[in-house]
């Protein structure tokens, strides 16, 4: 994967060339058709999945809750805290994701430092309404 294509992602924007070289090695394309259902509620979480193309529902309870498109990422409670699955997630269209599962970011060394920051700066936000 060209780490360039990375900067486009929210998660990795402002780590640096280096960094992003790194991940690039571990990080995972695929693309997904619209209606594919990528992660279930409920179900443990092993991945963090980021949208490069593409937009996805989040639904809980079977509600929907929010839309991402390409930049946003999600998956990330369950990396940072090995839980399960708090949202469904639905391709809305046809999507291309970048993936990293929990091992990979464990490889990644200090790398996986600033990821680690970077989303729990997310999640706080998030929880804080922002």
């Amino acid at each position: 994967m060209d780490p360039k294509r990375l900067k486009a992602i929210k998660v990795f924007a402002s780590l640096d060339d280096q960094t992003l070289k790194s991940i690039a090695t571990f990080a995972t394309e695929t693309s997904v058709p619209e209606g594919k259902h990528l992660v279930k509620e409920g179900d443990y979480a092993y991945e963090l999945m980021a949208i490069e193309e593409g937009e996805a529902e989040v639904l809980r309870d079977g509600r929907p809750v929010a839309t991402l498109g390409a930049g946003d990422f999600f998956g990330e409670i369950g990396v940072l805290e090995k839980s399960l699955r708090t949202a469904s997630v639905v391709a809305k269209t046809p999507m291309r994701l970048v993936t990293l599962s929990h091992w990979d970011l464990k490889r990644l060394g200090d790398a996986m430092d600033e990821i680690t920051a970077t989303l729990r700066e997310r999640k706080a936000a998030d929880n804080l309404g922002g």
